[in-house]
């Protein structure tokens, strides 16, 4: 079977696909405005959910808004690889920009919280596509050496959608309905499908669907989504909703735990393509970056998702304020994401930034667990900047590095499961938090107040109760935040230990520096005009290397020498002899 799925990864039409700067831009800003929708319409929904609760009466069932998004979102990660191999990337992109829309329209029309549900999780598949997509599609028109730098543009458009989601989400919350954000997304994704359809390139030939569609591992698909949705809703539910001993949690658990491990059997021994094929895994540096990734998705959805609540039921903010105090966060990941992409970019290598990230991130994680009701908002913006340098320094740049250490075949498979992986953490997490959280009010809310412990969304607004029961729901959820952020600070610390083991390779790749020598030569650029960035060294080497050159023309002075041929030049004449060799190669 291994040999047979080689055979069939070998067979994989490469979509790489390296465009000129103008046109380069113009993908890029296509991408970045479908991934800036894609997280407005993510975290914007945190926000309207209490509303959302009231107005369709839904206080017990609301969470399911958010739940089902990201259960679906988790789910169809792992496939997304495969089918754009399969069918190319442009259509299956295009594809999820349109069903995002069409899901938002509903979510905003729904007359009910069960089509509201429903369709939430369809927008959660369209979202999971999207973000998986675009870094796939990234991968193929720069080279990895330039990757890092446009994967940080990226990471601030992310951070900025992270941040206008929750302030677009109050702003109309607080001055018209909660469905008016539907309502300004829809029209935007069907103008951001449009520009896709446009501008992205095509770079798959067609294929026969019938064929095709057959490749795709249905049985894999069908363990792992079964695995999936049964484990994160019994640990959700598990001594909160539901006692762990119960019969419902138990099966539950016992089933998605063979589910997964059918999955794992179907994708080493049976998956012709298997969606994560268990061959990436001997690689070690692979295998830590993807473990890294479900613990840095436990830790950021946990904080993204609690520190609203933080605000708002212990330090009595309200909505708005509450979105407003997550902006330095997300501002300075969006800085930070595209400063570290130059930056990487710039010296060739990535360890360093990827380190210094997990330990700033890490840190900021502690310092957070020290508040108290009356911590000073000053003091919680300094920790989350912290949180946000970090979470700049590691998201993209790992995205990046682990392309660095898998074949081409193999680069969309790596990125969907990492997409999953830090998708499944921050549903894990989610789901485990939400017990912590549950379990602590319980034990330190006084017995009339033990409703707020089964729905976050049930609390009270605090300047409606007594003195005495604001500062007992204060008090229980300091003490429940808290212990959330202790489990945080854990699971970061596990992503930073990781990085130990984590082999830097470089990004520089002969065959990335070739392709585009061979590309400048078949459409008549000038390499004077259009130069390819090239590693660089750090100063040190820079100042040896300069003050080397200023030894050797000491000691060559006043000697005849015949002038030495410009580097463009000699590029020039490669890159032509190597784009006459590979057109004298193919067959006509």
């Amino acid at each position: 079977m291994a040999k047979e799925t080689k055979d069939l990864e070998a067979a994989i039409h490469d979509q790489t696909n390296l465009v000129p700067l103008k046109e380069r831009l113009t993908i890029f800003f296509t991408l970045a405005f479908c991934m800036f929708l894609c997280y407005v319409d993510q975290n914007g929904i945190t926000v309207l959910l209490p509303s959302i609760a009231r107005d369709l009466n839904a206080a017990d069932t609301i969470a399911w808004a958010g739940t089902s998004a990201l259960i679906a979102n988790t789910v169809f990660q792992v496939l997304y690889g495969r089918l754009s191999d399969l069918f190319g990337r442009k259509k299956i992109f295009v594809g999820c920009v349109v069903v995002l829309a069409i899901a938002d329209l509903v979510c905003g029309l729904t007359p009910n919280a069960d089509v509201l549900y429903v369709f939430r999780g369809i927008s959660g598949i369209a979202n999971g596509g999207i973000i998986a997509l675009v870094n796939m599609i990234m991968s193929d028109v720069v080279t990895l050496q330039q990757r890092g730098k446009y994967q940080g543009i990226i990471g601030s458009f992310i951070g900025l959608g992270n941040a206008a989601g929750p302030l677009i989400a109050a702003a109309f919350t607080q001055h018209s309905t909660w469905r008016g954000l539907f309502y300004l997304n829809a029209p935007l994704c069907v103008v951001a499908a449009c520009l896709a359809a446009w501008i992205l390139p095509q770079s798959m030939p067609k294929v026969n669907f019938r064929e095709t569609i057959v490749k795709v591992d249905w049985i894999g698909l069908f363990f792992s989504t079964v695995a999936i949705i049964l484990i994160l809703i019994a640990i959700s539910d598990g001594g909160h909703g539901t006692p762990w001993d119960s019969a419902e949690t138990i099966s539950m658990l016992v089933i998605g735990g063979v589910c997964a491990i059918a999955f794992v059997i179907v994708e080493w021994k049976f998956a012709k393509l298997p969606m994560m094929p268990l061959e990436m895994w001997k690689n070690k540096s692979v295998a830590c970056m993807l473990v890294q990734s479900f613990f840095l998705g436990m830790n950021y959805y946990s904080l993204i998702y609690y520190l609203p609540l933080y605000y708002q039921n212990v330090g009595g903010y309200d909505v708005m304020r509450s979105a407003v105090l997550i902006l330095p966060l997300v501002f300075v990941q969006a800085t930070f994401s595209a400063l570290a992409g130059q930056y990487m970019s710039f010296i060739g290598h990535y360890i360093e930034v990827i380190f210094v990230g997990f330990v700033c991130w890490t840190l900021g994680s502690g310092l957070l667990v020290s508040l108290r009701t009356n911590s000073p908002v000053g003091h919680i913006a300094g920790f989350i900047i912290l949180v946000g340098f970090g979470c700049g320094c590691t998201f993209q740049t790992t995205n990046t590095a682990m392309q660095a250490h898998c074949p081409k075949s193999q680069r969309a498979i790596v990125i969907s499961n990492r997409m999953l992986l830090r998708q499944l953490g921050g549903a894990v997490g989610l789901a485990i938090c939400s017990a912590i959280s549950g379990n602590v009010l319980k034990s330190s809310l006084p017995p009339h107040l033990q409703y707020i412990a089964y729905s976050t969304f049930a609390v009270p607004p605090l300047n409606t109760v007594s003195a005495a029961d604001r500062a007992s729901i204060s008090s229980a959820y300091a003490d429940a935040s808290r212990t959330v952020l202790i489990f945080c600070v854990v699971v970061i610390g596990i992503a930073l230990i990781l990085t130990f083991f984590v082999t830097d390779k470089g990004l520089k790749r002969e065959e990335d520096v070739v392709e585009e020598k061979v590309r400048e030569a078949e459409m008549g650029h000038d390499p004077e005009n259009e130069t390819i960035p090239k590693e660089k060294p750090g100063l040190v080497t820079r100042f040896k290397t300069w003050r080397n050159s200023l030894v050797k023309d000491e000691n060559n002075a006043g000697v005849n020498k015949s002038p030495p041929v410009p580097l463009q030049s000699r590029d020039r004449e490669e890159a032509v002899t190597t784009a006459a060799s590979k057109s004298s190669l193919d067959p006509k």
